[in-house]
């Protein structure tokens, strides 16, 4: 299969910056190679991303580090960091701004929010009220911000790194159906295995001095570069028939209370696209489809009970899977 890339430089300068960039990162994050390559597919995929995990797994930790591999001034261009701690008493002017009186003009202006940046962290968003979590709609979706009769667009990079706690957890708001629509992926942080812990362990003060030094890896031209590289990726015709299948089944199971969307089915092809230039290709695989489907459509799926959650979308994927297998893409 080929892509639509001009060159080989095109598709060689991509994986050599997204390898750039994994590195950077793996410095400080340990064992944990498939959920930086995830995340890395949510900014390739121009999407936003959701960790979800308990406290103490190392979320925070790597959102900043991830933030600060691409936040600088290198090339030029300085991308602006912003983090929100979310707590229960946050309000969405907190987030978003507010105007205030200028004494030397009289009159009100509007004071820019934390949310006019280029990487956020969301601090356990799902410690603020629903009205708060609300609040990050508009700039998700449509990278603006309307206050008032203004609106403001915010810039041409920008990318939401999301953390939060298990719901069960208390002092939590389970984040409504249409702000987890806005995350392109939600994934599962968890534990490293016991060697891996054992070495951060062994190593914690050297693996600190590097999240204090974290170095840029990558400027704001070249992300916008992988973003358009990606589009390029090539998407056979039947795994595209195949997304648009799951998509389908998740709408007529007697089990599952709201289906995926179409905008569900197109974030899948984004991400299937950036996942495959992340790992080096120019086209997507079957394999990708199954490794990217659960993370993309599964928080998007309303389940009538945990049992159906755990067993419903990997039962429609592998039907898919099986039809894909037989047809011997490539």
């Amino acid at each position: 299969m080929e892509g639509n890339f001009d060159n080989n430089m095109d598709l060689s300068q991509s994986i050599s910056a997204i390898q750039r960039l994994i590195d950077n990162v793996e410095k400080v994050i340990r064992g944990k190679r498939a959920q930086i390559q995830f995340i890395v597919t949510a900014l390739v995929a121009r999407g936003h991303i959701l960790m979800e995990d308990n406290p103490g797994t190392g979320k925070t930790v790597m959102a900043k580090t991830l933030a600060h591999s691409i936040s600088g001034t290198l090339g030029g261009r300085i991308a602006e960091f912003k983090r929100i701690q979310f707590t229960p008493d946050l309000l969405p002017m907190d987030l978003i701004g507010s105007h205030i009186f200028d004494e030397e003009k009289k009159e009100f202006i509007f004071k820019k929010g934390p949310l006019f940046c280029n990487v956020l962290l969301a601090d356990e968003i799902n410690r603020a009220s629903p009205k708060v979590q609300s609040a990050l709609l508009e700039c998700m979706a449509e990278n603006q911000i309307t206050v008032g009769d203004a609106t403001y667009p915010l810039a041409e990079l920008f990318f939401t790194i999301a953390t939060q706690n298990p719901i069960e957890m208390e002092g939590t708001y389970p984040l409504p159906a249409a702000q987890l629509d806005r995350f392109a992926m939600k994934i599962q942080f968890g534990y490293v295995d016991a060697k891996t812990e054992l070495s951060i362990y062994e190593n914690y003060m050297s693996i600190q001095k590097n999240q204090e030094t974290t170095e840029q890896a990558l400027s704001i031209d070249e992300i916008l570069f992988l973003q358009k590289a990606a589009e390029k990726v090539f998407v056979h015709p039947e795994i595209m028939k195949a997304v648009r299948n799951i998509i389908v089944a998740t709408r007529v199971n007697d089990e599952i209370v709201l289906g995926a969307s179409t905008r569900s089915g197109i974030t899948l092809l984004k991400c299937l696209k950036a996942f495959a230039l992340v790992n080096g290709r120019e086209f997507v695989t079957e394999d990708d489809l199954q490794m990217l489907t659960p993370p993309v459509l599964d928080h998007r799926i309303t389940y009538r009970n945990k049992e159906a959650k755990a067993r419903l979308l990997s039962l429609i994927l592998e039907d898919e899977m099986d039809k894909l297998s037989k047809l011997k893409i490539g």
